[in-house]
């Protein structure tokens, strides 16, 4: 999605550097971040040579700095890692602590629950503490938002708030919220009728609000791409 048609969204605010990302405060409508990108380097070669010693077929492969100075690799090749270590690079310097993942599939919530709590299901992250979480996908399939306006929590569904209520087993209370926190699922959302989620985007380098006490903006509400057999791998980076 290009830059133009970010900034038409409310929650969004694209910046122009890395600095201006890091430095930026969250308020207002705004609980997302974007700074846009067009990245050079082949990163289709790095999965491809990763693939052919480390990639496992468990879902998520971790990639760190040495298996990427590793590979053996063409010009383009090379442009891509170097892209991929100084990025890691940035957010080391500002404080993060960035994974890279090389991704075929994640886990599914194959639990019989009202609510899916994988991260297919549109969500938002948690913290106890100020936090931020800052995520790039190079290849792949991108992550999805969806503007908080377009959502409802699932656990405010009259249907799925009785069902829930049935199986805790006890009032609407308290005792209630705890469990439903304790379960993840009022961090799961659903899109209203008629809603449009929109693409992160290949490249560029996001920082989204998260859910922690205190925090002046809502949370970003977001998930991860369906990966169906046979996708393409998915490269992607997050602290």
């Amino acid at each position: 999605m290009s830059a133009t048609n970010l900034a038409v969204n409310n929650r969004i605010r694209v910046v122009a550097s890395f600095d201006e990302l890091v430095s930026a405060r969250f308020a207002g409508d705004v609980n997302a971040l974007c700074w846009p990108r067009a990245l050079a380097g082949d990163f289709q070669e790095i999965i491809d040579t990763l693939n052919a010693s480390l990639i496992t077929s468990d879902g998520m492969t971790t990639i760190d700095d040495d298996d990427l100075r590793a590979l053996k690799l063409s010009p383009a090749g090379a442009a891509a890692r170097d892209v991929l270590l100084a990025d890691q690079a940035l957010l080391r310097d500002a404080g993060l602590a960035p994974i890279l993942d090389c991704i075929t599939g994640y886990p599914r919530d194959d639990a019989a629950g009202v609510i899916p709590t994988d991260v297919y299901s549109f969500h938002t992250d948690s913290a106890t503490v100020e936090a931020d979480t800052y995520l790039c996908t190079y290849i792949g399939g991108s992550s999805e938002g969806l503007a908080n306006e377009a959502a409802v929590r699932r656990v405010d569904i009259p249907e799925t708030r009785a069902q829930l209520l049935s199986d805790y087993g006890g009032e609407d209370d308290d005792g209630f919220a705890a469990y439903l926190s304790e379960h993840c699922y009022d961090l799961h959302y659903a899109a209203l009728p008629g809603a449009a989620s929109y693409a992160f985007g290949i490249g560029n380098l996001w920082r989204i609000a998260i859910a922690y006490p205190g925090s002046p903006v809502l949370p970003c509400i977001h998930r991860a791409p369906l990966t169906p057999p046979g996708a393409a791998p998915r490269l992607l980076l997050i602290s």
